[in-house]
């Protein structure tokens, strides 16, 4: 199989990269610049990535690579810091830029028959981000691009198969950057794109009834997007040796509980134990305030429940959990940037016995999974499913969590989810929901004074969930939202439009 590596040097880009790559149709790993370079060697890599970071390479505690990694023949592309690694190491000289530039600026090519640019305009946009740049490039090399303040905006040594950009090519600000990026990887490395999620699901299916035959397996199914495909993936291999144990909170979004019961126990026939521990939790939640305090007690519960339904199956040889891509990429890098606070219940069960931890989907992209859920013939609306918080509607109710409260939220954020999809704003978000606030208002309806809660409507743009826009909702849109909520739904007089982008404020409210 083809490959990619994209080597971290603490840029907040990495995943981003690697993304880009998969879009060429050719797999890509990110792996910590602290990685052994034998281990590189024997990866069976097709090309390098290096990434950007916030350090200058002549930092003393700069992240630095030995300069072997540039003499295994491999094909390599410094990105940013990683241009300037590429340059000091190999005997050009970096300096603080007499003028920084951040944001959009004009690439001017000096060289159209570089294989990077190859069908790139002479003059196009870019994204630059960098207060360092290369002052002279390392023999051998020959300068292919610059901006009106950066004379070395990119750079190649073609004999050594070693190319530089000062630039971007990663983002969407560089309008032509996964062009650039598809050059080196088509035109240097020498991919032919040949990796599908078609042939990533058979792969990993014919790889699990190899691993898993005749073993029970246990999986935790949330109704998330990566648990189902998960369990689906699974179930493929381990057909009825499989079970599924779904805990239902009280805190999933109106009749979702009822489309995964349907779904898996009922069009896929998966052997499927589901638990109503609503009351529970709502008595662990009550009195509860602190957004942190009602993460945990959620977490722990849900444990806790899965562990006592687990005991009742007895011995199982495998769990299976639904790391994805992004995950394992944050907890092991280390020095990589963090690129978002995950909200999904943490922690692994201690007293389930079983032998080990399967993570089918640990190789794909939150995108990737659902292209994979469609494959495996997952419903549309379950695989087109909103990012959603382990603790469910836990952190989108401000204060107190209670069944009433629950009941509230859920219906608000029907209304608003149906009439986005009525509308067809839906497909124009990134993410969208309705936040039950702790503020209540007076009101009048009816010739009536009322005093109920606010609710807040959220809804955002982003590419990465690292940075976030508020989505332009139509005004009429959200007219027709905001009457039906005060309308249908009880307690409920107010309705406001959190027009906040992140940064300074997170996606979710807690």
């Amino acid at each position: 199989m083809e490959k990619i590596l994209v080597l971290d040097f603490g840029g907040q880009y990495n995943q981003l990269i690697a993304r880009r790559v998969r879009e060429c149709n050719v797999y890509s790993e990110v792996l910590s610049y602290k990685t052994d370079i034998d281990k590189i060697r024997q990866g069976g890599y097709s090309g390098i990535i290096l990434t950007g970071g916030p350090a200058s390479v002549f930092d003393d505690d700069a992240p630095r690579y030995d300069r072997e990694l540039f003499e295994l023949g491999l094909p390599v592309l410094g990105i940013c810091y990683g241009a300037h690694l590429m340059a000091y190491m190999l005997g050009g000289s970096v300096s603080k830029a007499a003028i920084g530039e951040y944001g959009n600026v004009q690439l001017q090519i000096d060289d159209e028959l570089s294989l990077l640019y190859k069908d790139i305009p002479s003059s196009t946009p870019c994204w630059m981000s960098h207060a360092n740049s290369i002052a002279e490039a390392p023999a051998g090399f020959k300068v292919t691009s610059h901006t009106s303040d950066c004379k070395i905006a990119s750079m190649e040594n073609t004999s050594d198969k070693l190319y530089a950009v000062q630039y971007h090519p990663e983002v969407v600000h560089t309008p032509l950057g996964t062009e650039i990026l598809r050059n080196f990887i088509y035109n240097v490395c020498g991919c032919k794109g040949d990796w599908i999620i078609a042939s990533f699901v058979d792969e990993k299916v014919k790889e699990l009834k190899q691993k898993v035959a005749g073993k029970k397996v246990l999986c935790a199914l949330s109704g998330g997007v990566d648990s189902s495909v998960a369990a689906l993936l699974m179930h493929k291999a381990a057909g009825d040796n499989l079970t599924c144990i779904f805990v239902d909170h009280g805190l999933l979004r109106k009749n979702e509980a009822e489309e995964v019961k349907a779904a898996f126990a009922g069009k896929f026939g998966i052997n499927l134990v589901a638990v109503d521990a609503s009351e529970r939790f709502f008595s662990k939640l009550a009195g509860v305030t602190d957004p942190e305090q009602k993460r945990k007690i959620i977490g722990e519960e849900f444990i806790r429940v899965f562990e006592e339904e687990a005991k009742k199956i007895g011995t199982v040889d495998f769990l299976v959990q639904g790391t994805i891509y992004p995950d394992v990429i944050e907890s092991g890098l280390g020095d990589a940037a963090l690129i978002k606070s995950h909200h999904n219940v943490g922690g692994l069960p201690e007293h389930v016995d079983f032998k080990e931890i399967i993570e089918p989907l640990r190789d794909l992209f939150k995108d990737e999974v659902r292209k994979a859920g469609i494959e495996l013939g997952l419903p549309h609306h379950m695989v087109a499913r909103q990012p959603f918080p382990g603790p469910g509607l836990g952190v989108r109710i401000i204060g107190e969590v209670t069944p009433d409260k629950a009941d509230i939220l859920r219906d608000a954020d029907a209304i608003f989810r149906e009439e986005l999809a009525k509308a067809g704003e839906d497909s124009k978000l990134s993410q969208y929901f309705a936040v039950l606030t702790n503020m209540r208002s007076v009101g009048v309806m009816g010739d009536e004074r009322t005093y109920n809660y606010a609710v807040a409507l959220r809804a955002v743009t982003t590419t990465d969930f690292m940075t976030a826009d508020f989505g332009r909702i139509p005004y009429s849109v959200l007219e027709v939202v905001s009457s039906r909520i005060v309308n249908e739904v009880k307690s409920v007089n107010r309705v406001v439009y959190d027009i906040t982008t992140k940064p300074p404020a997170t996606i979710e409210f807690e």
